[in-house]
Formats: C-alpha cells, sequence, structure tokens
C-alpha cells in the first residue's frame, strides 16, 4: 500500500469502511426478518411448529459449523476474496428461500447461515488487519450498523408482507438488495488486496494454530456463548414473556423491536470506551448489573413502569455485551491472523449455545408451565456473563 499515491488510498480507505458497514447491513436481517413471519411462512407452506422453529435456529447451526472453516478460508484466499465468496453464499440462500417449496425453503435458510458465518468471523480480522490501531472504533461503526438494520428487518417483515400485500416471500427476498451491494464492494476491494498485506502475513509464526489451548482464549468464547445465550433467548421469549405479564402481542412485539433499539448507543459507545481502558472489567460489571437487574424486573412486572426499565436495562445489556465480545476479538489477539482464530472459535462455542439456549428455555417453561424457573435461569447466565467477563477483561492476550 506504501506505493500507492495519496488520493487512491483516501479512495481505498472510504471504500473500506463502506464496504465494512454494508457486510455489517447483512449479518442479521435474513435471520432477523423471519420471527414475525414465521406463522404465515408455517400456514402458507405446510409445516409443524418445530420445523417453523428450524428456519431460526438452522442459520445458528450453520453458524457452528463454519465458523471453525471461515479462517482457513480467510488464510488461503485472503479476508477480501473468502468474503465475497460469503456474499455470493447469501445471495444464492436469500434468492432460492423466496420459493415456496420446503426443501428449497431449508436449503436457502441453511446458506444464508453459512454465508453469514465466514463474515461474522472474518470481519473482526479484516479491522484488525486493516484498522490494528482503531478496532474500538471499528468493531462500533459495525456493531451499530448491524444492530440498527437487525432492528428494522424485525419490524418491516409484517408492514412488508401482509401491509403492501407482498407476501412473506418478497418481505423476506428484500434482503438480497444489501448482499448484490456488498458483492460489488469485496469484488472492488479484492482486486485491491495483493499489494498490501501479502507481505506481513507471512513473517508470523504459525505455532497460535493451539488457541483452543489459550484459557484466555475459552474465556472469550464462553463470555461470547453466553452472551449470544441471552441474546436469542430474549429475541425468542420475550415477546411472551410480556404476553404473559398482560402485554398484547402487538405491543409485545414492538418492544422487542424498542430493546433491540435502545442498546444501540451502548453497541456503539462500549468497543470505544473499552478501547482506552488497560482492564475492560469495570464496563463487565456496569453491563452485568443491567442484565441482572433487567431480568430479575421481569419477575417483578407487576407495573408498567418496572417493566419498561427492565425492557431498557435488557437492551443496554445486551447490545453493550455483545459489541464488547466483538472488541474482544480484536483486543485480545496480537495479529489479525489471531484475531480470525479467536473469532472462530469463540463464535463455534458461542452459536452452539445461542442454538441450545432458546430450546432449553421452552423446554424448562414446557415442564414448569410458569415464566419464573427460566427467568431465574436467565438470570444466572447473566451471572456467568459476568464471571467469564471479568476473565476476559484483563490485560493480556491469548
Amino acid at each position: 500500500m506504501h506505493n500507492m499515491p495519496e488520493r487512491s488510498k483516501k479512495m481505498y480507505q472510504i471504500l473500506l469502511i463502506t464496504g465494512i458497514v454494508i457486510v455489517a447491513f447483512n449479518l442479521r436481517p435474513a435471520i432477523t426478518s423471519v420471527g414475525p413471519l414465521i406463522g404465515t411462512i408455517r400456514d402458507d407452506v405446510g409445516l409443524t411448529n418445530w420445523s417453523a422453529g428450524l428456519l431460526t435456529s438452522l442459520p445458528l447451526i450453520a453458524f457452528a459449523i463454519m465458523s471453525p472453516i471461515a479462517p482457513i478460508l480467510g488464510n488461503r484466499y485472503t479476508n477480501e476474496r473468502a468474503m465475497l465468496l460469503a456474499m455470493a453464499l447469501l445471495l444464492i440462500g436469500i434468492s432460492i428461500r423466496s420459493i415456496s417449496v420446503v426443501m428449497i425453503l431449508f436449503v436457502g435458510t441453511f446458506f444464508i447461515g453459512l454465508g453469514i458465518a465466514i463474515l461474522n468471523v472474518l470481519l473482526p480480522s479484516l479491522i484488525k488487519d486493516k484498522f490494528p490501531k482503531r478496532v474500538g472504533l471499528m468493531t462500533s461503526v459495525y456493531s451499530t450498523s448491524m444492530g440498527i438494520i437487525a432492528a428494522i428487518a424485525s419490524g418491516v417483515s409484517v408492514p412488508l408482507a401482509s401491509g403492501l400485500n407482498l407476501g412473506w416471500q418478497f418481505a423476506l427476498f428484500i434482503w438480497a438488495i444489501p448482499a448484490v451491494m456488498g458483492i460489488g464492494i469485496m469484488l472492488y476491494l479484492s482486486k485491491k488486496v495483493h499489494t498490501d498485506n501479502q507481505a506481513d502475513n507471512r513473517h508470523i509464526p504459525t505455532s497460535n494454530s493451539n488457541i483452543w489451548r489459550s484459557p484466555l482464549a475459552w474465556q472469550i468464547a464462553l463470555f461470547m456463548g453466553m452472551q449470544s445465550f441471552l441474546f436469542y433467548v430474549t429475541i425468542s421469549w420475550l415477546p411472551e414473556i410480556l404476553h404473559d405479564s398482560g402485554v398484547s402481542m402487538t405491543t409485545a412485539g414492538w418492544l422487542l423491536s424498542f430493546t433491540q433499539f435502545i442498546g444501540l448507543p451502548a453497541s456503539f459507545l462500549v468497543p470505544v470506551i473499552a478501547e482506552k481502558f488497560k482492564s475492560q472489567r469495570v464496563i463487565v460489571f456496569a453491563l452485568s448489573l443491567c442484565s441482572i437487574g433487567g431480568y430479575s424486573g421481569l419477575l417483578l412486572g407487576e407495573s408498567y413502569f418496572i417493566l419498561i426499565l427492565s425492557i431498557i436495562l435488557i437492551g443496554f445489556a445486551l447490545a453493550g455485551t455483545f459489541a464488547l465480545a466483538l472488541a474482544f476479538l480484536g483486543m485480545r489477539a496480537r495479529t489479525a491472523k489471531q484475531a480470525a482464530q479467536l473469532s472462530g472459535m469463540a463464535q463455534t462455542l458461542g452459536y452452539i449455545l445461542a442454538a441450545l439456549g432458546p430450546i432449553f428455555i421452552g423446554y424448562l417453561y414446557d415442564l414448569t408451565q410458569s415464566w419464573t424457573v427460566p427467568i431465574l435461569t436467565i438470570i444466572t447466565v447473566s451471572v456467568l456473563v459476568m464471571l467469564f467477563g471479568f476473565g476476559t477483561g484483563r490485560n493480556k492476550f491469548v
């Protein structure tokens, strides 16, 4: 990159940041747009309840399978080319998922999961590689972009499908637009890649491939895993829990969207603040208190005031801990290659826990026929997030 003239260097930087934002736009909507439409899809295609549930779990299963493979692809073909391939998989998945044939619906959903998994794992590595001094800020930019579009996707699905009479197929297919934009920009970036980072990737000793033996890597992975558990449980069951406290289903759906929006400031500020300190334990403690307080409020949910306060605390905690987990992937690794391996490991473990979360909490509810035990379990997991966060928050490298 040193031989690149100043102007094209500037241009490259702008396109790179645009690329990161567009990739972030692709990381959630293909998944979060499904939830509100699941009943419609189920009735239209003739699915049972558990197989309709698979439409949201399948991508998580694909995440767990693909996450360890993604760093290998990034290493062999460069991050940009691997991400171009991921965008293509995502586009194919979104396109064929909108065909009302059960088998194709599931295949498309699985493809979406594979594509997003590669992007999920390699984005922290790309940021560590291109912005080594700005990991916190760039993580803020992409986790916030991701949060905005995920919340919008949850909100617009039903209005698009039934309000505008476009049907669920079109409401899901519309997310092909950011995928096409991503393919365009990644094509450009992957052509530019040769000159600058081939050299510095060669000198790194590959002794760090045993990342699975690093205690710190395990703490980061468990921090991320328990955090994902909370996020997907909340996305799946919060409307039901609220409905049980006497909130109408429509309001509960909007409150879920509100939970995601209210967390946006946290998802922007947390990585930026985290980068300023040697140790992140204070941040972990503050976010965990929000989490424990928020979920405890759901148990007491007598008044509307307590309910809204709980939701604000939960939204802050979920967005903040997620952004912090992403920042750790860059901050606790010395090199971009290591960041990719750490990201692969943490996301593999994370998504296995995330996929189990909603099923386990649903099972507890079936057993006890009340939300008390499930919510107590969620609070226990919040405490675990705090404990693993204390380990992860120390100023060390894997």
